[in-house]
């Protein structure tokens, strides 16, 4: 008599068939089933407190881990070595389980927010939980990750000046929100100069340590001091670029304008030809330095003729200041690849 109680794929030999294993999760798997373990695609959605993992062949049910040294390596120390890892870049709560991976062997991607929201959108993802932000995470690097760049954890003077980059920044976006939020108070005068010199202490304060964290790393600083001899770059934004330079593996002029952003956007279908917009898809803060150098540039005697070129095809002060910017970042990245000093006899002015 069959057993009509037992599910249908499981009705072989007239009776139920007992389930006597399960398939091995994250938690319990022993080092024995890492051997027989395939590489995975597992994706992370990190937070300050906890992290969902989740992997994209569903070999165990996303869970939730802490945001800590010791719960992630116990976690990693289940994985198979070389096992493709994702997380969304979350501002600095997701760069310890960065390095913690590497350092385990496996493949990091550090995937841009804004893309993982437009992949939800393209595959219809219709809701938003942690759990199925990093089930959407792992599936991603499933199918991308041969289109994606592997993460390079920085060294330590690499990250601290990134670091003190970004608090420059904010502080220089802050002071201007500042001065425009209090012009036109009366009676205050004397403490608003007070607070914008305070704050110009503290910008020339992070200057100096940035000065002094540069000189820790020389080969930034040797690009630093190559590309500060192109006209329209200062100490700052040479430190920048001979930072970014050496953090990243450019492997060329493209790939450097690509990262920052500045490369043109087409969008043409059939017989429209759409206008170009920038990508901006790399960190806003290097276009703004970029963009400030430029526009500083166009009034020097190197760089003003190209820059009225520009001007004299039609395109807005906007658009010719972004062609400079972008062709004296392809100049400052040729300085960093040769290690010499910009030879204005050797600049030809061809396409951005």
């Amino acid at each position: 008599m069959k057993n009509l109680a037992a599910p249908e794929g499981d009705r072989r030999f007239g009776h139920k068939l007992t389930r006597v294993g399960f398939h091995p999760d994250g938690v319990n798997l022993t080092p024995e089933g890492i051997t027989m373990q395939t590489i995975l695609d597992l994706g992370a959605d990190v937070d300050s407190r906890y992290i969902w993992v989740a992997c994209a062949a569903h070999s165990f049910a996303p869970y939730r881990i802490g945001n800590t040294r010791s719960a992630i390596l116990a976690w990693l120390h289940t994985l198979p070595r070389g096992s493709r890892l994702a997380m969304e870049s979350t501002g600095s709560y997701h760069e310890l389980l960065a390095e913690l991976a590497c350092k385990a062997g496996l493949q990091v991607f550090v995937v841009n927010a804004r893309d993982l929201r437009r992949y939800a959108q393209g595959v219809g993802q219709r809701g938003k939980t942690d759990r199925i932000s990093a089930e959407l995470i792992a599936r991603y690097v499933a199918h991308e990750h041969t289109e994606l760049h592997a993460y390079v954890p920085p060294t330590q003077e690499q990250r601290a000046l990134q670091q003190l980059f970004k608090r420059r920044a904010k502080l220089t976006v802050t002071k201007g929100a500042l001065i425009q939020s209090l012009r036109g108070l009366r009676g205050a005068n004397r403490e608003i100069k007070q607070l914008m010199s305070a704050l110009d202490h503290l910008i020339t304060h992070i200057d100096r340590l940035t000065e002094r964290t540069l000189r820790k790393i020389p080969p930034a600083r040797e690009a630093a001091e190559h590309i500060q001899t192109i006209a329209g770059f200062g100490a700052l934004s040479s430190a920048y670029l001979g930072n970014s330079f050496t953090r990243h593996p450019f492997s060329s002029s493209d790939s450097v304008v690509a990262f920052s952003g500045l490369d043109p956007r087409a969008e043409d279908s059939g017989k429209k030809h759409g206008r170009r917009r920038l990508s901006k898809r790399g960190p806003s803060e290097a276009r703004r330095i970029l963009f400030n150098c430029a526009r500083s540039a166009s009034r020097t005697k190197l760089w003003r003729p190209y820059y009225q070129a520009q001007r004299a095809k039609g395109l807005s002060a906007t658009a010719a200041t972004v062609i400079v910017a972008r062709k004296m970042l392809r100049v400052a990245f040729a300085l960093y690849k040769t290690k010499q000093p910009f030879d204005s006899a050797r600049l030809t002015f061809g396409p951005a």
